[in-house]
């Protein structure tokens, strides 16, 4: 295993840890308001400081972390799930009908970004960590999709898949048995990445009130909170936003080491 992949794994698994621990502990009650104890600089009672509410950062840290992680990988699932498929699809249909309105498909939806959609559908349904993972979730289907698409066009020329063919194998047949798993490598390391790009969305729609709502913690929704108190409370804003640049820069790493990691023709040269 190389550094990137050792060191964004430690990263990401000390934030899933807390993620997950919040479930059951936490050092105070995130939803509590203790007004005496606000804007506190981090301590030994506090190890993070508190907020303009008297909550404990630490704490709201914690389950902050749940729910990025619960978005963006609710998202990332739907994205792969479905565009995976449309991926394959086209793949096998190259040059007909099919794959000509599949691809035209992904870029109508390239043409919004994650965003505008999530606006219009919170126009629609009213805003919630639920829209988020919708409009994060529609976003990645097209990604994949393409992803899955490129790698799987210069599959089919391969002589096993001609082999297949003279066995007698259709084309989905074809896909699920030999396409799907020769481009497995390929969709865990961009699904690493879209992980990632999930929890900055997620942030960015918590920041502008489209995400996760009060009482539950977002850490855009803590740094939109800290954006008029950066002067007085610094910690505020520079908790949560350093949250959120590593958890990003170990999925990142992490994607970067699994990418070297997987690829055969570096494991053969480490060999």
């Amino acid at each position: 295993m190389n550094r990137n992949l050792i060191l964004g794994s430690l990263l990401t698994a000390v934030f899933l840890f807390a993620a997950l621990i919040s479930f059951v502990w936490t050092p105070f009650d995130h939803t509590a308001l203790t007004i005496p104890d606000k804007l506190q600089t981090p301590s030994s009672t506090h190890l993070l400081g508190t907020d303009h509410f008297g909550r404990d950062l630490l704490s709201m840290i914690m389950v902050g972390a749940r729910t990025s992680i619960a978005v963006a990988l609710v998202a990332v699932g739907i994205g792969m799930g479905l565009g995976v498929p449309l991926g394959l699809w086209a793949a096998a249909r190259q040059g007909t009908m099919v794959d000509e309105l599949i691809m035209r498909g992904n870029d109508l939806v390239f043409a919004f970004p994650s965003l505008v959609i999530a606006i219009l559908i919170t126009a629609i349904f009213g805003a919630g960590a639920i829209n988020a993972i919708i409009a994060i979730g529609i976003f990645n289907i097209p990604v994949f999709a393409r992803i899955t698409r490129g790698a799987a066009l210069s599959l089919w020329q391969r002589e096993f898949i001609m082999a297949a063919r003279v066995a007698g194998k259709n084309a989905r047949r074809i896909s699920i048995e030999h396409i799907l798993p020769n481009v497995t490598n390929l969709l865990i390391v961009q699904g690493t990445i879209q992980f990632s790009l999930g929890i900055l969305a997620e942030a960015g729609l918590s920041y502008v009130g489209l995400g996760a709502q009060p009482p539950t913690p977002s850490w855009g929704r803590m740094l939109a909170d800290a954006q008029t108190l950066v002067s007085i409370a610094p910690h505020m804003a520079l908790v949560p936003g350093f949250a959120i640049i590593l958890t990003v820069l170990g999925l990142n790493l992490m994607g970067d080491g699994l990418r070297d990691y997987l690829d055969p023709r570096l494991r053969v040269a480490r060999t």
